[in-house]
Formats: C-alpha cells, structure tokens, sequence
C-alpha cells in the first residue's frame, strides 16, 4: 500500500523563489563532532540504535531552528547516500533491511518537519553514487545505473519523500541513469556534481558538458543541478553569468576546506575552513548568480557554516534576519 504523503512533490517551492538553506556535512559531523562510527561513512546505520536515531534528530534539529530563525525555508536530506545496494551488501544488510532503512530516514525527516510547521521544509531521499564519491571507477552505462538506482528511488516513491537529491556524483552516465529512474518513479529531481580544483568532474569532463549532456539525454529531466564536495574558490571561475546551463545550477553545498579531494582522504583531522568567509563567498555567488536559491553546505561544514551563509545571504533576497 502507498505511503507517499509527500507535501511538495507536484510543487517544489525552491524553484519558485527565496532562500532555501539544507544542512551541513551529515557524515563529517558525526564522525569528527559526535565522535560516532560510520562504517563506509553509512550514516544510515545509526538507525540501529536509539542513540544513533537521536544524534540524527538533533543533527536536523539544529538546521531547523536556524530556518526559523532566519525565516528561510529549508530543504533536509535523509541519511541515506550510502543506503544503496552495493553498499547495503557490504555493510552486510538484507535487502529488506535497507529497504527498511531508507523508509525510516525519511519517516525521520517527516517527525522533524512535523515539529516546525512555521517554514517551508523539503524532504529530499538522499542517492549517492554506486562507487567511490571522489573517483570514478568501476563506470557504468547509463543503463546500468538506471537499473542500479531504480530500486531505492522506488522506495522514495513510496515515501513522504518531495524530492530526490543526487550527491556526489562524478561521471554523466550515472548521473542520467538516476534521472531516468526517477523520471520513471515520478520524482523531482536534483543533481549534484563533484568537482575537483580545477572546477571539472574527476573525469576530466567540463561541467558545462556534463550538464548539457544530461539534459540531452533526458530532455531536461532534473528539475535543477548543484555544485557539491569542493570549496567555492575551485569552482567559481567555471560558471559565466550568461551561460543557459549555468542557470541551470540553483544550488551550492560547498566545503569548508580548500584542499583537494586526495588532501582530504589523508587528513586525520578535519578542515572546518572560516564559516564567514565561507558565507561571504556564497553572497559574492548570489550577487553574480541571481538564480542561486538553495545553499548548504558539504564535507566539513556544520550548523555554524549554515547560519553564517543565511546571515550573508539574506540581505540579497530581501530578508531580514
């Protein structure tokens, strides 16, 4: 039986205007703030605890209470970019049992929402890449990663979900096969690309062809695309204000850190970077890339990168904070 109560499915508010924020580095923050273990980086696994489900309930909390204090809307990711098949197997789940824990992670989302009925909140099913987030290996056809992805954006279907974001992901083909699966569960969609330092995919790929090739093979499915996992300063000089696909881009969840992809592996401790700084980047963005309406944050960031994005970036939507 249906358990889709979506609230934004037909109508994603980010699309039509304001300030819509989305959390921070999930899995970062729980490991290096929490001090918790992620196998895999899962943070999906934390459902196996009610101290785990808790940590994720003050996780989301946290960027709930600076929405509504901002008066922004925002836009919450389930814990799930790891809760796909291949990594399910080799966490050592049942198929059920990942099913399972992707219904929770979002059933989690509608409690939080349920508690803030004063802001604009969309619950987005997190997908993450079939590999590695950094590198691409092991590619797929856009055939076999529809295949591959159809199953938990199916599940997401059947949930509360609005939406389904795509982190992430650093070759086209996965990223068409997703939208496709979504396209045939009839779910909004956003894509998120990783970029390395020189602000092309780790293929090597421009983001201008990357986008447009996705948009070709689709007609345009997503309903937008994103930046994520790499700092604004990798990024920047590769989106002209006068492009098409470029206005094609209406998100940014950024790092804190400057350093490479490879820097980051490496590095036991975590680069939490200049939450100002960071947040006057994304202003100096908006001012150039009046389409920029959803902003959070990646690898590194936590809820006092978020707040000082809102501070900066209020101002240029019209908002007083």
């Amino acid at each position: 039986m249906p358990q889709n109560h979506s609230r934004y499915r037909s109508d994603l508010p980010q699309l039509q205007g304001g300030l819509f924020l989305t959390d921070g580095g999930l899995e970062t923050t729980l490991v290096f703030h929490e001090g918790l273990h992620l196998p895999d980086f899962a943070a999906f696994t934390l459902f196996g605890s009610l101290e785990g489900e808790a940590a994720l309930r003050r996780y989301y909390e946290a960027y709930a209470d600076i929405a509504k204090r901002r008066n922004t809307g925002l836009i919450i990711e389930s814990a799930t970019w790891r809760a796909s098949a291949d990594w399910g197997a080799r966490l050592g789940l049942t198929p059920q049992a990942l099913e399972a824990a992707n219904r929770r992670a979002v059933q989690l989302l509608e409690e939080v929402r349920s508690g803030y009925d004063g802001i604009r909140v969309v619950i987005a099913g997190c997908v993450g890449p079939r590999g590695d987030g950094y590198v691409p290996g092991n590619e797929m056809t856009e055939s076999q990663a529809e295949l591959y992805h159809a199953g938990q954006i199916g599940t997401f279907a059947d949930t509360a979900a609005d939406m389904v974001t795509v982190m992430t992901i650093n070759y086209v083909q996965e990223a068409v096969g997703i939208a496709r699966a979504a396209k045939h569960h009839k779910m909004p969609v956003a894509i998120s690309f990783t970029v390395e330092t020189d602000g092309n995919l780790p293929t090597g790929q421009s983001l201008r062809s990357a986008i447009k090739q996705v948009d070709q093979a689709t007609s345009g499915y997503p309903s937008y695309y994103m930046i994520n996992c790499a700092h604004p300063s990798h990024f920047g000089h590769v989106l002209p204000e006068d492009e098409p696909w470029v206005a094609r881009i209406i998100g940014l969840r950024a790092n804190a850190s400057r350093q490479s992809h490879a820097q980051l592996n490496e590095s036991p401790e975590l680069d939490q970077g200049n939450p100002v700084e960071l947040g006057q980047d994304y202003a100096q963005f908006k001012r150039r890339l009046p389409q920029l309406k959803v902003m959070g944050g990646c690898c590194g960031t936590d809820h006092r990168h978020i707040e000082q994005i809102a501070i900066a970036c209020q101002p240029l939507f019209g908002l007083n904070g």
